[in-house]
């Protein structure tokens, strides 16, 4: 390990970035310094301003990717290497909004029947029922059940914070009848190598064979299933606050994206044209090949 990685690794450390925010920014400093072929010490702004330019022209990264690359740069020159010129002009890329595609629960539930395996099958229940992240899922502990209380326990989620999640009684009655049947020990979820969780790529693959078996044409992921959770709190009547605490949202912000995707915000207005007078000339004439 060179001496400027380790700086700059005891430097995020003091600062308490994620486990995954120190291998991320590690790994893009490592990928801009093998761009040109010499330590980062001895490039500056130009090379700085380069580097985007290749990430977006050549490489074609989106803006999320660019953001994480751009971060990474302005850690190192701002805080491990401290040079006189302003890091923080370093352009941050706009990232487009985008609003997710959710799944009915009528898809939800397609989708759950199509899982062939009690464990991936009980992990994502356990992500839509609760609307955990795949991280947080598949990190979970016997011992973060608690059926007195009623709550699971999120044992660092993102941003390195704790929180509770509901534990509904749908969802008791199916971890405790997978805990007798694979009758974990440590991790509710075991992994293939002893002592570790199931890793997130295992549950993705899972995910990826269930939603070719469904039928859905819309994308599934884990994260789907939270942002299902999500909205289908939402459109009952769930206060969009309790909802930013159930899924760990640092601002109001994040969640309330979730409006402009409710059916009970978005549909809850009548559409003008339904007050227009009915007359002869507003009916179109359908084609029997038309379907919807």
């Amino acid at each position: 390990m060179t001496p400027l990685r380790q700086r700059m690794l005891e430097d995020m450390g003091i600062r308490n970035l994620s486990a995954n925010t120190q291998l991320s920014y590690l790994q893009q400093v490592s990928s801009y310094a093998k761009h040109f072929h010499r330590s980062p010490e001895g490039l500056g702004p130009q090379e700085v301003r380069a580097y985007q330019v290749f990430l977006t022209a050549e490489r074609k990264l989106s803006a999320a990717s660019i953001g994480i690359a751009t971060s990474a740069l302005r850690f190192l020159y701002k805080v491990t290497l401290k040079q006189n010129w302003a890091p923080d002009e370093i352009p941050m890329p706009k990232k487009p909004f985008k609003l997710p595609v959710v799944l009915s629960p009528e898809e939800v539930m397609h989708f759950l029947d199509c899982i062939d395996s009690i464990k991936h099958k009980t992990i994502l229940m356990t992500a839509y029922a609760a609307g955990l992240r795949v991280s947080e899922v598949t990190h979970l502990k016997v011992t973060d059940i608690d059926s007195q209380r009623m709550v699971l326990r999120i044992d660092q989620g993102k941003g390195n914070r704790d929180r509770y999640v509901m534990l509904s009684p749908r969802l008791l009655d199916v971890l405790r009848s997978y805990w007798k049947l694979e009758r974990p020990d440590f991790w509710l979820f075991p992994g293939n190598i002893p002592g570790q969780p199931i890793s997130k790529n295992a549950v993705e693959l899972a995910c990826q064979k269930a939603h070719r078996a469904t039928g859905i044409t819309k994308p599934i992921t884990p994260h789907s299933l939270r942002h299902a959770f999500a909205t289908h709190l939402l459109e009952s009547g769930t206060d969009v606050r309790r909802i930013q605490l159930l899924l760990g949202h640092r601002s109001l912000a994040t969640t309330s994206r979730y409006l402009k995707i409710a059916t009970s915000t978005v549909c809850a207005t009548v559409s003008p044209f339904d007050l227009l007078p009915k007359t002869d000339s507003l009916q179109p004439t359908v084609s029997p090949q038309v379907h919807f």
